[in-house]
């Protein structure tokens, strides 16, 4: 059976089925989290920053533009309650946790490929918590969430020139904090 469309789902959300959103939720909730990661650089907070995210879709769900994608406008929303997490932060400067360290289940059946996926989730992770902000979520949104520079360009309100040049920075620096990280394991691998 395949899967319903957003379309579908978000006509059951409309029409009261509650399990319709659930199923929306979980389609999107990974590449949301890790979108709001790159911002907060926490994981804890992300999670905070998700649930407020999906709060607000569910409330605005109305407002949303039929025939328009909604993985761009639910991660324009992701990117909106990221910032403003940060901002109230900002304001109230409360005491930093170190994250906690919360991966996705790996589902592959060799306790090998197991540890080199959770040792490379972690390298990406923390090298991404070394970036600027911007950089981070620029490579988020073009490789985790697959969207067209103009997707991106509706999700953060940069020009395109921007975003390829922001892509460009991050791609290099992506790598310089690589190199700095695994040394001479790197040139095996690329």
């Amino acid at each position: 059976m395949p899967k319903p469309s957003d379309q579908d789902l978000l006509q059951r959300i409309r029409d009261g089925d509650k399990r319709a959103f659930r199923e929306l939720v979980e389609r999107y909730k990974n590449v949301s989290f890790s979108l709001a990661c790159s911002i907060v650089k926490d994981e804890q907070r992300a999670e905070d920053v998700l649930q407020d995210a999906f709060v607000k879709v569910f409330k605005h769900l109305a407002s949303f533009r039929e025939g328009a994608r909604f993985s761009t406008w639910l991660y324009r929303i992701v990117v909106n309650a990221a910032y403003t997490a940060i901002e109230k932060e900002q304001r109230h400067r409360s005491r930093q946790e170190e994250p906690s360290a919360q991966f996705m289940p790996i589902e592959e059946e060799s306790i090998f490929t197991k540890l080199q996926q959770y040792e490379r989730k972690k390298l990406i992770q923390a090298v991404f918590k070394k970036m600027k902000e911007e950089e981070a979520l620029l490579l988020r949104l073009y490789y985790l969430a697959e969207l067209s520079v103009k997707e991106i360009q509706e999700t953060t309100g940069f020009s395109a020139s921007k975003i390829k040049v922001g892509l460009h920075r991050a791609r290099k620096s992506m790598l310089a904090h690589l190199r700095r990280e695994m040394g001479d394991e790197l040139k095996h691998l690329i």
